[in-house]
């Protein structure tokens, strides 16, 4: 009988198959010798499509990217449209933790990466922001969804009562926290999101003008 037929090899094969195996496994984990062997080929097969494992990184990491949801800049008012971004930015990256310390050192020549970047500081320049000031927006926005997106708060604690009761008076509770880690993190972040957006509304009124007043939910949905 004939043997059955592989599937062809493909930049969009490799680049998911890439992905599941740092979900699972970590950057360390992570290896080209792997990968041809998830895909049933030999090594010099992957290089056909990649020139370098970075390579391959870049291209799961923008993968990612690219399901990030920039279209609210330039159509909602700029504070809305940061926070949007925000929590679509935070759930990309909170679904691929593994990948974030390569996707956070900057866009590269990511397509998606540049795209996201391009939409958002036009955005802000185009609400009123000066060039300079929308670049350290882009940038502090980074800081934080990336850091959110790497670990878990609530999880640090464990759940043993005994561990706090007697040192840590503040903390009787603390044990609790990984229980409720999703409704924790979500909440910090959205939190921290919103201060950030409300303090730069602050800076923006302070140093180029007044502020229309947000519209209402029910209106930007």
């Amino acid at each position: 009988m004939p043997r059955p037929r592989q599937p062809l090899l493909s930049r969009q094969r490799i680049v998911e198959a890439a992905a599941a195996l740092i979900d699972s496994d970590g950057l360390t984990g992570f290896s080209t010798r792997r990968l041809a062997a998830e895909l049933g080929v030999r090594g010099p097969s992957l290089y056909n499509h990649f020139a370098t494992k970075d390579e391959i990184l870049d291209a799961v990491a923008d993968s990612i990217t690219a399901q990030v949801d920039v279209s609210f800049f330039g159509v909602l008012d700029w504070r809305e449209a940061l926070r949007r971004w925000g929590h679509s930015y935070r759930a990309a990256l909170a679904a691929h933790p593994h990948i974030v310390p390569h996707l956070a050192q900057g866009p590269g020549r990511r397509p998606a990466a540049l795209t996201m970047a391009d939409a958002v500081y036009g955005g802000l320049v185009d609400a009123g922001w000066p060039p300079a000031r929308a670049t350290h927006i882009g940038a502090l926005m980074r800081y934080f969804v990336a850091g959110s997106a790497l670990g878990s708060f609530a999880r640090g604690f464990v759940e043993d009562p005994g561990l706090y009761a007697d040192q840590y008076p503040h903390l009787t509770q603390a044990h609790r926290l990984a229980e409720h880690q999703q409704r924790v993190d979500e909440g910090a972040f959205a939190l921290g999101l919103d201060a950030l957006v409300d303090g730069l509304a602050g800076t923006y009124e302070r140093t180029i003008g007044p502020l229309p007043p947000l519209p209402s939910t029910a209106d930007t949905h």
